[in-house]
């Protein structure tokens, strides 16, 4: 499966032929001081061992992990789907979410960031 459905502002920054593939939001506007790089959202589609070991994502599953990043630790939505097409309807799906307001970043954070959920709600959940 292609990612020819993915909502606006949604891109594809990489498409590995073992099937893994990053979808970025909005890499046009992340990367000043109110929309810093590292919170550039990012879902990645993946099959590699989500153990936290090191090396561990090197090694394949028969699963596929659908992982919505909004930083490099920070997790809003984690899924795990059977086959890599599943996988990737299901990472379009969390785009679509995402850029439809329903997914609650500001609970991902442990230690709230104001003035950035601001300027990322300019982007997020539009009518």
């Amino acid at each position: 499966m292609s990612f020819e459905a993915l909502p606006d502002g949604w891109r594809v920054w990489n498409e590995e032929p073992s099937g893994r593939a990053i979808l970025v939001y909005r890499p046009d506007v992340f990367g000043g001081d109110d929309l810093p790089a590292a919170c550039l959202p990012t879902i990645y589609l993946t099959n590699g061992a989500r153990n936290a070991r090191p090396g561990a994502g090197q090694y394949a599953t028969d699963e596929w992990h659908v992982v919505l990043f909004l930083e490099p630790e920070i997790e809003a939505v984690s899924e795990t789907r059977e086959s890599r097409e599943a996988g990737a309807a299901a990472a379009v799906d969390v785009a679509e979410r995402f850029a439809a307001g329903d997914v609650d970043y500001r609970g991902a954070y442990q230690v709230p960031r104001e003035a950035y959920f601001e300027r990322l709600d300019e982007f997020v959940g539009g009518d």
